[in-house]
């Protein structure tokens, strides 16, 4: 086995969570509010229940293949030829996340930040961060969740009671106005960019010592995220009106930019820029760590931790020129990546548990019959 160490049922548990927020904290209230308005929230609570039944199935996908990684399943399912194919779209769907968050990171620290500062730098210091947390390996990872965690939470209960104050109802009204149609395209985006991404831990599960709280994980750690971003994009909708939440790229940090208690307590929107960042480098070192450990089973490595470093570079390469702007990236993302999460989130893993369920149910059969 590649991989020594082991994570807690607890660390899986904050992980799922501050994967799930990710980058959704920041840019997920533009993306659904701009098909379901001023019922955004409602999307929110639809994608959460189509997220539970999504990492529902993910947890019996681990009792169906036991101490195997996604890539392990895929080429113990399909064979040496078509399971390496796979496998190779597989990972390469961990390396496209990887580099669209990392795209995510240069552009708004770019604009919001640190304006006129070169996008290689700004890569280049996160993600040497990001290397040697995946070198250290998966059981470093999930403690350095454990610190994370509270360090979140109440950073983000003190910018949420903060702008309480702002909160106008009527900004949510009318509900339903235009039908459930386009709630549900909402509902969409938030299942595809929240929920389904923590397909990746279907490389990580191999590696929980206590394999049967991994479903009380997946149920535990899914709501808990999907918590969070309701709450942001209801307080989007209540602060901002669904045009501005639309309109603006980054909600989230706007309203940060407003609070003010007191005449003292104010412009702490660097808070939410630190909640993003520590959301997001678990979610960039969880998929470039998925990569690495893939593409070293696939390549029969004794080591996965020598690809750090040159995946790294690569992303560092890749990212500032997948796309020439902002406006072009969004549109990807919009129009196409949904797509492309939903066959490596839904489809594949539900071919695999279905074969897997088959073969145990015919050798069940065999094992009678003899």
């Amino acid at each position: 086995m590649l991989e020594k160490g082991k994570i807690s049922a607890r660390q899986l548990t904050i992980l799922i969570m501050l994967l799930t927020i990710g980058d959704s904290i920041l840019i997920i209230p533009s993306s659904t509010s701009h098909y379901a308005r001023q019922n955004a929230w409602i999307s929110t609570l639809v994608g959460l229940i189509a997220g539970l039944l999504a990492v529902y199935m993910y947890s019996k996908f681990a009792k169906a293949y036991p101490k195997l990684t996604l890539i392990e399943a895929i080429q113990k399912t399909f064979g040496r030829w078509i399971g390496t194919i796979v496998s190779l779209l597989t990972i390469m769907y961990f390396l496209m996340v990887s580099i669209g968050s990392m795209r995510e990171i240069a552009d708004f620290v770019t604009s919001e930040m640190l304006p006129g500062t070169p996008i290689p730098a700004i890569l280049m210091l996160f993600i040497l961060i990001v290397i040697m947390a995946s070198r250290l390996g998966i059981e470093v990872i999930g403690r350095a969740s454990e610190i994370f965690i509270p360090m979140f939470i109440f950073l983000f209960l003190i910018q949420t009671f903060a702008i309480i104050p702002q909160m106008e109802i009527v900004r949510m009204l009318p509900i339903l106005e235009d039908g459930i149609k386009p709630v549900l395209r909402g509902a969409i985006s938030i299942t595809t960019y929240t929920f389904l991404e923590t397909v990746v831990f279907l490389m990580i599960l191999p590696y929980v010592n206590q394999q049967e709280k991994i479903t009380k994980s997946f149920l535990k750690g899914t709501p808990l995220g999907g918590i969070v971003i309701f709450i942001t994009l209801l307080v989007s909708i209540l602060v901002l009106g669904p045009d501005l939440t639309t309109r603006d790229i980054y909600p989230s940090y706007n309203i940060a930019r407003r609070i003010s208690v007191g005449g003292f307590f104010e412009r702490v929107e660097a808070m939410i820029a630190l909640e993003w960042m520590l959301t997001l480098f678990i979610k960039v070192t969880l998929y470039l760590y998925a990569f690495v450990l893939g593409l070293s089973q696939l390549l029969k490595l004794k080591d996965y931790r020598v690809l750090s470093l040159p995946t790294g570079m690569i992303l560092v390469a890749l990212a500032p020129i997948i796309a020439p702007n902002f406006t072009y990236y969004n549109a990807i993302f919009d129009n196409y990546w949904v797509y492309y999460v939903i066959t490596f989130g839904i489809f594949l893993p539900l071919v695999l548990l279905s074969v897997g369920m088959f073969q145990k149910a015919l050798n069940k059969d065999l094992a009678s019959r003899n």
